[in-house]
Formats: structure tokens, sequence, C-alpha cells
């Protein structure tokens, strides 16, 4: 039987286990796909750990795959057996060898892209959609800042700004990540962990501060981002490894800054099917056009323990995969 890696109760990389699954015969509106490689996020990890809840009846983690579908259910006629396909979103179960899924989650891939790229930057890669086309549409000129810019999401979310005619900044926690930021497009990588970044940001952002703040490293980080952004920009919080976020007070964004903040989720992004259509068909033309996620770390899918822990503990940088 096909393998998963399943988890027994919210915890540390421990609690993962590898197991055989059954093999699900797609119904109306289903596909089974053969899955090559799985993507490895931050809201993995969560889940994992018990700080975003496990649905009901779910032990399998993971939100991105892509593979080539092997079955399909009555109804179907968008897919066929043989077409290989991504996805990203609901419901939960990525981590496996095989799986059935709702055929209107899959996208099709098109000429030029694999699926190990897909496989690994649908997430990400519509995560960084969402944030350049949604949260704050993105005008050649602007200035974006970009937290945990070596990152997979930060690396992408860069690459995908520059090809917009935004100016990026790029935060890292240490010198040797600076480089990865830089290779993605950074016009200027500062230490998030240095006492005048927030100063720094603004006088190289036209000394006004930037349009866009993207925090995916919450803790205390996101109430100092607040203070780099200019009078009506945006500020987006998107993940918390760095732990909690504090609350934020409303007088925070007001006077004198009168910004923006938003805290949105890819997964609910994903879940709208026409924001996921139109967000899917633009990364996919993206990928097409020379848009890149390099793989920074690669596991095979018994080692996932392994991938958590290194993704936890900041020992990764770029796009973190599972292979089959």
């Amino acid at each position: 039987m096909p393998h998963a890696i399943a988890i027994t109760s919210p915890g540390s990389p421990e609690t993962m286990r590898l197991v055989e699954l059954p093999i699900v015969e797609p119904g109306p509106g289903q596909a089974r796909i053969r899955q090559s490689i799985s993507g490895v996020n931050f809201v993995d990890i969560y889940i994992r750990s018990g700080l975003y809840p496990l649905s009901p009846g779910q032990t399998v983690l993971g939100f991105e795959g892509a593979g080539v579908v092997e079955a399909i259910g009555p109804g179907v006629e968008e897919l066929k057996v043989g077409d290989r396909v991504a996805y990203v979103g609901h419901p939960l179960g990525s981590y496996a060898e095989v799986r059935t899924l709702p055929a209107s989650r899959l996208v099709l891939l098109p000429d030029g892209v694999s699926e190990r790229l897909a496989g690994s930057t649908m997430l990400r890669g519509l995560t960084a959609h969402m944030l350049l086309h949604k949260v704050h549409p993105v005008q050649p000129g602007e200035w974006i800042l970009v937290h945990a810019a070596a990152g997979g999401l930060g690396q992408i979310v860069t690459r995908w700004a520059k090809r917009l005619g935004a100016n990026v900044i790029g935060t890292v926690g240490s010198e040797a990540k600076a480089e990865f930021a830089y290779e993605a497009g950074a016009d200027a990588v500062l230490l998030h962990n240095s006492e005048d970044w927030v100063e720094e940001t603004r006088r190289i952002a036209d000394r006004r501060g930037v349009h866009l703040a993207i925090d995916g490293i919450g803790g205390a980080m996101l109430s100092q981002t607040l203070a780099a952004v200019r009078p009506f920009g945006m500020a987006a919080s998107l993940g918390q490894p760095a732990g909690p976020i504090p609350p934020i007070q409303i007088e925070e964004l007001t006077a004198p800054r009168a910004i923006a903040l938003s805290r949105p989720s890819v997964l609910v992004y994903a879940n709208d099917p026409e924001l996921y259509r139109h967000g899917a068909k633009a990364l996919m033309a993206e990928l097409q056009a020379g848009l890149t996620n390099p793989i920074g770390a690669e596991y095979a899918l018994r080692d996932a323990a392994v991938a958590h822990a290194d993704l936890e503990a900041g020992r990764t940088t770029a796009s973190v995969v599972l292979t089959m």
C-alpha cells in the first residue's frame, strides 16, 4: 500500500510516523493522483505542533503537491489519466505517495513547468499572488519590505515583485543568508536583528517608508514593522515562527501613519474557487515566463520529521520538499 506521513497527536516532530494508507477510488468529481513531490511549509508545523487545530479525522499533513492523474471519478471532464497536475489547499494530506482529491483542486501543468517546480511552488506562489495582487496591488516603482527574504516565501515574493517593477528591501537573520536575498533580486538587504533596521528601511524607501511590508516572522517583529510603513501603506502579517504576536492597538495604525494591517490566509484564498483559478493561472503563466523558485532542501518522505526540525530551526533557505 502507498505510504504517508501521519501524526499521532500534536507535538514535536517525533509525533510524525510513516504509515500505510489504502488506495481510495475516486468518487464523483474526484481524481486520484500518484505524487512525486510535496511541499513542506510553516503552516504544516503550526498544525503538527497544535498551534492550528487539526481537522477531525485527518492525520496526514501537507497542503501542496504535484503528480500524475492515475484515475478519475464520474463527472470529471477537465482531466484525464496521465495529466500532470499540482494543487494547494484543503483537504490536508499531501505527505503521501497517492491521494484522492476533488478534481476542482487540481491545476493542469503547462509545458515547461515540471512537477518538481509546481509541487514546491503552489503554496508560496499563490501566497505571493495574494500579497502582490489582492492585499496590495503593487505598482512599478513602489517599495516592498520582505522579512525572511532568504526563505522560500521571501524569495518568490521578491522575484515576483521585481517582475512587477517594484523595489524590494529584504531582511534576514544573518549575513550568510543575505546572499540568497540578493540572488532573488532584493535591492537592499538588512539584518532584522540590528537596532536600526527600521530607520534604514525608511531612509532607503524615499525617507518615507515602504508601500507594503510583509511580515512572516511574528513575535515582536510586527510592531516594529508598522513603523517602517509609509502613510496609507499596508502591512501584511502572515506567520509567526518567532512566537505569538502581541496585541496591536488600533492607535498604532492611525495618526501620524494612517496605515492598514492585513492578516491574509492563503488557505482561505485557495478555498475561494474564483480566486484559486485566477491565482493558479497567473502563477503558471509566471512560471512559464521564467519565475523561479529554488529548492533549498530535499528529503525523502520517510524523513519528514527531519525536514520539520530543520525548517523550524532555521537551518534551511528557499523551498523545502519531500520526494516520493
